[in-house]
């Protein structure tokens, strides 16, 4: 019986010397918390403390959204991570016609400051870091975030965490875009610039791989084509006029991590190995920090099952497994329950318990790179890394990563890989336990987590208040210098802070801006 890796290339039955041909320890592998890091970031790694266990979560209101960010501290998370609904990640307030059916279903909604107050309520933002999953309007979110921190009495330069700001994933496989990617790109750079002034700990972009693994992409191809973005990011930046080690220490990326536990070890390794010479080589990064790809992993949910969910408890702890063994600095366990609907209240604390006992109950957290110097772990990597390599060669022959997107390369590359996938689950060359193979006559009832539909009256309700309630002429005023700024050169976060702390609507705002700009409409669609 064969068997192959996901990017397609057989395992050999047994792994030794001889499939590491020109191999040079000091040269590939050095050693941990120095280039080419490929055995870590940080000297220590988790021998010290182990990685950060941010979870996830968001839905329905940022009162219903507090209160899990509450459970889940007092289970003892160690940083938020934010789940915004979709007219939010699309830039409408919940009473757009547009948002109508999906206010706070897949994640909570944010409108104004009054619902980013509530979302935080009684959490200190000076001990806590948060992870924002938002892209096209990455800095609505952000310049919210710091304007309750300030009314908590938290100064920028004591906050920590993430914004995704990922636009260019959103155009490969996710579709969560507003402007076209010029101006995203002018947005993000814009981003960069203040947060070095403003917010200096914060990490101004998290280049994210995951949706695209999500999307059906091979380990390969999801590395090529993330850091294939960030090399896109890091070129704008630079146009912009900043300086690589003014901004690139605060880079960092997101990857998935499946059940395929050695090629996703792989992944990580090669990953850190293509980046820290991409910066240093091609960039001239000076700054050791610019070199290091610090990443944060969630498991795979698209390899999650409606049928029999429990076994998702095995696959998660798996997927776990992989992302720590591969060195991530931090880690979102799915909810076994998640191919079902939004996790309950147990189910979220269980997908913690898990990294908690591969923390604190096992002995990988005991040395650095365990799987370093394994034959078939190092094999693995050269090859991910080569497969990368070729690969974002190609994107650069189209002339980078977004002349490639207009090309649709990647969203091609990545389809194939989807439809050779579906079609091995199809016909079950490859199994999945408890869908294609190992059923059960009958599953065992359960009761999901629902979201209550009067939510979207409730915000829409809210809506109307703050209009009625805040000085428009401030609004208006603070808007066109967004405008204007727009139109310009001038960084957009300044008048863009200036009008949510008039309470603007995060609708608002996108729309001010979608007026100069325009959107962004795929070449597919015409």
């Amino acid at each position: 019986m064969s068997h192959q890796t996901e990017s397609g290339w057989d395992f050999e039955p047994v792994y030794g010397p001889d499939k590491l041909a020109g191999f040079d320890p000091a040269e590939k592998l050095g050693t941990p918390g120095q280039y080419p890091f490929t055995r870590g970031v940080y000297p220590t790694m988790y021998t010290e403390r182990p990685w950060t266990m941010r979870q996830y979560a968001g839905f329905g209101t940022a009162a219903e959204s507090n209160q899990r960010y509450h459970q889940l501290i007092d289970a003892g998370t160690m940083g938020l991570s934010v789940a915004f609904d979709l007219p939010t990640q699309m830039g409408y307030d919940s009473d757009a016609e547009i948002a109508h059916g999906e206010v706070g279903k897949v994640g909570v909604a944010i409108d104004s400051i009054d619902d980013m107050r509530i979302l935080f309520d009684r959490i200190p933002l000076d001990q806590v870091s948060t992870s924002m999953t938002i892209n096209a309007p990455g800095s609505v979110l952000l310049l919210l975030y710091q304007l309750v921190a300030e009314e908590q009495g938290v100064s920028g330069d004591k906050l920590t965490g993430t914004i995704q700001n990922d636009v260019l994933k959103e155009y490969i496989a996710r579709g969560t875009y507003i402007y076209p990617p010029k101006e995203s790109l002018r947005l993000i750079s814009d981003i960069f610039a203040y947060c070095r002034t403003e917010l200096p700990r914060w990490n101004t972009i998290s280049i994210s791989g995951y949706h695209m693994a999500e999307a059906g992409a091979t380990p390969a191809q999801e590395i090529a084509f993330t850091l294939a973005d960030g090399i896109e990011y890091v070129r704008a930046a630079i146009a912009a006029g900043l300086d690589v080690d003014d901004f690139a220490p605060r880079l960092s990326f997101f990857f998935v991590s499946r059940t395929t536990l050695l090629e996703e070890v792989a992944k990580f390794r090669a990953a850190r190995r293509i980046w820290a010479q991409v910066m240093r080589d091609e960039f001239g990064a000076k700054n050791p920090k610019s070199l290091m790809l610090r990443f944060h992993t969630q498991t795979a949910g698209v390899q999650l099952t409606a049928q029999q969910p429990e076994v998702n408890l095995v696959r998660v702890a798996i997927q776990g497994l992989a992302a720590v063994l591969g060195g991530t600095q931090s880690l979102h366990t799915n909810s076994y329950d998640e191919a079902i609907a939004l996790p309950t209240e147990k189910a979220a604390r269980l997908a913690l318990r898990t990294q908690q006992v591969l923390a604190y109950e096992t002995d990988i957290t005991a040395t650095v790179d365990p799987f370093a110097g394994s034959y078939v772990v190092e094999s693995l990597t050269d090859e991910v890394e080569a497969a990368a390599r070729e690969l974002m060669d190609q994107v650069e022959e189209y002339g980078g990563a977004v002349a490639a997107i207009e090309k649709g390369f990647q969203k091609q590359e990545i389809e194939r890989s989807a439809y050779r996938i579906a079609q091995q689950i199809d016909s079950a060359e490859r199994v999945v336990v408890g869908l294609n193979k190992y059923k059960v006559a009958e599953e065992e009832p359960y009761e999901p987590l629902r979201v209550d539909p009067a939510i979207e009256a409730q915000q829409v309700a809210r809506l109307a208040k703050l209009r009625a309630e805040r000085d428009q002429a401030a609004v208006d005023k603070a808007l066109a210098d967004l405008q204007a700024a727009a139109r310009g050169t001038d960084n957009c976060l300044y008048p863009m802070k200036e009008a949510l702390k008039a309470r603007a609507t995060v609708g608002e705002v996108s729309n001010a801006l979608r007026d100069v700009w325009g959107v962004y409409v795929p070449a597919d669609t015409f």
